[in-house]
């Protein structure tokens, strides 16, 4: 029963995930609630051995049928890899309990910049190329890998957030390359957990196999549907981030 809750938990977060983000929104609360007294990292290890999956799979979908920007975002990727890692490092030496209360806030700016912006990654036309492009897609993986190593919540959403606002692209594009980056992240943070032991492997596998059945359905109704319905998924998304961070916060 464990097995197939954790496993329903995946399969609805691959599903999210693949189109802008947030899956761990349903898929660690799934894993809190079904093992409650296990270590928090072992869950959140656990989390990143599914989801690197999904993540990686929709990464593979989107660049059959999108046209990514490779030259920037193999760098931005390295970059990913190592921030996570040091992200990681980090939390061992500083307590991220000061940004609970900051994310709901950040999130709330986003949506309402969202909103706000009617045209907003409406059309895709990047800011910049060559060189300029790798700096900045590199800076942008170097922060959010810290991030998502040290901290976590809404990672794949701000990284569809900022390629939309500061690289010029799409939400389409944002979101496909919002899963290469991603991924980085998310292997980054497995390999991490794996070498400290925090991985349930037995639900590895059933988790892993869910998550990539609902990346596969995600993914191809992203792309079936376009721009506009990733933007409405991305402010639902986003909503709700604020709702359980802002609860998490404040109330609980």
């Amino acid at each position: 029963m464990e097995v197939f809750a954790v496993s329903l938990a995946s399969l609805l977060a691959g599903f999210i995930d693949s189109i802008v983000g947030g899956g761990g929104l349903i898929l660690v609360p799934a894993l809190f609630s079904v093992f409650p007294s296990a270590h928090p990292a072992t869950l959140f290890g656990t989390n990143k051995s599914a989801s690197v999956w999904g993540t990686g799979m929709a990464a593979w979908q989107y660049s059959k049928r999108v046209d990514l920007r490779w030259g920037a975002l193999l760098p931005a990727t390295l970059a990913c890899f190592v921030g996570s890692l040091g992200g990681a490092w980090l939390v061992t030496v500083i307590s991220p309990h000061f940004l609970r209360k900051a994310l709901p806030m950040i999130l709330l700016a986003v949506l309402l910049y969202t909103l706000a912006k009617k045209n907003l990654g409406e059309h895709h036309v990047p800011r910049y190329s060559g060189r300029s492009e790798q700096l900045a897609a590199s800076a942008l993986g170097l922060a959010l890998g810290i991030y998502d190593g040290f901290f976590g919540p809404g990672t794949g959403s701000f990284f569809v957030f900022l390629l939309v606002r500061w690289l010029g692209y799409d939400f389409l594009n944002a979101s496909a390359s919002a899963k290469v980056l991603n991924t980085a992240t998310n292997l980054s943070a497995l390999i991490l957990f794996t070498l400290e032991g925090h991985v349930f492997w037995h639900l590895a596998l059933p988790m892993a196999i869910a998550n990539i059945a609902g990346s596969l359905l995600g993914t191809r109704l992203a792309l079936k549907q376009g721009v506009a319905f990733v933007r409405i998924v991305f402010i639902l998304v986003v909503s709700a981030l604020i709702l359980k961070t802002g609860y998490d916060a404040f109330l609980k």
